[in-house]
């Protein structure tokens, strides 16, 4: 996490005192802006970290990913910012806003399947034809670390210790990498995931 390499595409973000949620609660309620990144989510910190470790002759080969939305734009992003080549494999049922939000990053889209599995095994399947790199969008120690980032800066923003961090779930990749920092200087601090109900 100390070594990971996000700040040629990612920013530092603010973390800002949620006024009236603070005021409902009795609590302060600090919310960590990652919809203030270039693809507006942390995504862009665990995939930009992933590529900027490949070798030359990865970069020359490029790079596919499976994703619907927020791991897609931050592949094309830092392959646009790396001067490689990127596939991104997204369901058909993907919102046409989004496909064209990795277009604008000259990433080719390939919409595959009604489902992200599906869109996995293509995607899966394609990087082993092409010898491209699969850059996956959670189950990657160099994108968890990426993802890690965000406990680094959330420490030094913070005037005091937090008593929590609620981190919201979906393939792990983000609250690992906030965890393993967060429990590793401070254990006390409780991490706690949040999911959608019924999440799949």
């Amino acid at each position: 996490i100390l070594r990971a390499r996000v700040y040629d595409v990612a920013h530092e973000t603010p973390l800002e005192l949620a006024k009236n949620l603070s005021s409902r609660l009795r609590n302060q309620i600090w919310l960590k802006r990652e919809d203030l990144q270039p693809v507006f989510s942390f995504k862009i910190r665990g995939a930009y970290n992933r590529m900027a470790l490949l070798s030359k002759e990865e970069l020359l080969r490029g790079v596919v990913a499976s994703s619907a939305g927020n791991h897609a734009q931050g592949v094309a992003l830092s392959a646009s910012y790396l001067k490689c080549r990127s596939v991104i494999v997204m369901p058909v049922t993907t919102p046409e806003m989004k496909i064209r939000a990795v277009r604008a990053h000259k990433a080719k889209v390939v919409l595959h399947g009604e489902t992200y599995d599906e869109s996995y095994k293509e995607a899966l399947r394609i990087s082993n034809e092409h010898g491209m790199t699969f850059i996956h969008p959670f189950d990657d120690p160099e994108v968890i670390a990426g993802q890690g980032t965000i406990a680094i800066e959330i420490l030094r923003q913070s005037k005091n210790l937090p008593d929590t961090l609620y981190v919201a779930v979906g393939g792990g990749g983000l609250i690992g990498g906030i965890a393993a920092y967060i429990k590793h200087l401070w254990p006390q601090i409780e991490v706690i995931g949040v999911e959608p109900a019924d999440a799949c």
